[in-house]
């Protein structure tokens, strides 16, 4: 999910924090497109937007020692841009560079809760009272963008996250283009026809197998057709996406709770997420799916939210088998 676990480390990664450090942002460069905003309530930048970030050199996203979040996108008509935020929650800054600039700053607000509602949460246990308790500055980020977040979904399926993000991380610097401003260790992913053009064996040394890239392959064709799911109500959404052959529940929930900001897209379909659940809540760390849900019926409307605040407690399972293993095809 949208705070993937990561057994080695017993730590929510991806979504469940990315540190910012502390410190005033300032100006970056010329040539920027500059927005303030004023939130209605706390935002912590680390929380809210560590969704976005695969693995920790993501040419994507950057954070920066002056306490700013660097990410870059295309808007949904194809043009590249990079964003730069900062600010303590009372005042975020937000400056922008490239052709989609405007469009990314238009979508500040979403991308940083405005349309989240935290107060709909109430927390059903103990240890998810006090996880929320801890973070009043967490809220769900909403891109507006489906493919950006549905692409490194897609390679993450079946393979450990490392596996993945190097094969992200190969797949943006390879065949992205360099982000516009001044930041000159990021990249912009590329356009769905590019997608279209990378030939087999490229997937295969950047790790990617057969099924993991058709798929891809099948979504960059109807880019435009996905890219209207982040408008649609979430059962909408998921019938859109999930109408792609390889996409399925644990896919389209991972997408969506990123470009829809959906707060109730919890992820089925996870190696490890209903274990750490069913031990946090309950000891029992062999809970499977179904008994997840039942756990979550109680935050129905917020399931992810609670899935989130639970990842964020650190409660989980010892382990007792082998790591998944790894693989690289690329090799062969």
């Amino acid at each position: 999910m949208a705070g993937r676990f990561d057994p080695l480390t017993r730590a929510a990664v991806r979504g469940g924090r990315t540190d910012v450090p502390a410190g005033r942002g300032g100006a970056a460069g010329s040539g920027a497109r500059e927005r303030r905003w004023t939130p209605d309530g706390p935002v912590d930048l680390g929380l809210t937007l560590g969704p976005l970030r695969r693995g920790p050199a993501d040419p994507t996203f950057r954070t920066t020692p002056d306490g700013s979040v660097w990410r870059t996108g295309r808007s949904p008509q194809g043009l590249a841009a990079t964003l730069r935020v900062s600010g303590t929650g009372t005042e975020i800054t937000a400056e922008a560079w490239g052709p989609g600039a405007d469009w990314f700053l238009e979508q500040l607000p979403a991308l940083l809760g405005a349309g989240d509602d935290p107060a709909a949460f109430v927390p059903r246990h103990r240890l998810v009272h006090a996880s929320h308790r801890r973070r009043p500055g967490l809220r769900l980020t909403r891109t507006g963008l489906v493919l950006e977040s549905l692409i490194p979904t897609v390679l993450e399926q079946k393979v450990t996250a490392d596996e993945a993000y190097r094969a992200w991380r190969r797949l943006v610097r390879q065949y992205g283009e360099p982000a516009p401003g001044p930041n000159p260790d990021l990249y912009v992913l590329p356009a769905p026809r590019i997608w279209a053009m990378i030939p087999s064996w490229d997937w295969h040394r950047a790790g990617v197998d057969a099924k993991r890239s058709d798929t891809i392959l099948r979504a960059v064709r109807v880019a435009n057709r996905l890219e209207e799911a982040a408008a649609m109500d979430l059962p909408a959404a998921v019938r859109r996406l999930e109408a792609v052959p390889g996409i399925g529940p644990w896919t389209s929930a991972e997408t969506l709770q990123r470009s829809n900001g959906a707060p109730d897209a919890i992820t089925t379909g996870d190696l490890h997420l209903p274990g750490i659940i069913g031990f946090a809540l309950t000891g029992d760390r062999d809970t499977d799916d179904a008994a997840m849900l039942e756990l979550l019926a109680p935050y129905a409307g917020q399931r992810h939210r609670a899935a989130r605040l639970i990842l964020l407690a650190g409660r989980t399972p010892p382990r007792r088998a082998p790591r998944m293993p790894r693989s690289d095809i690329g090799r062969f």
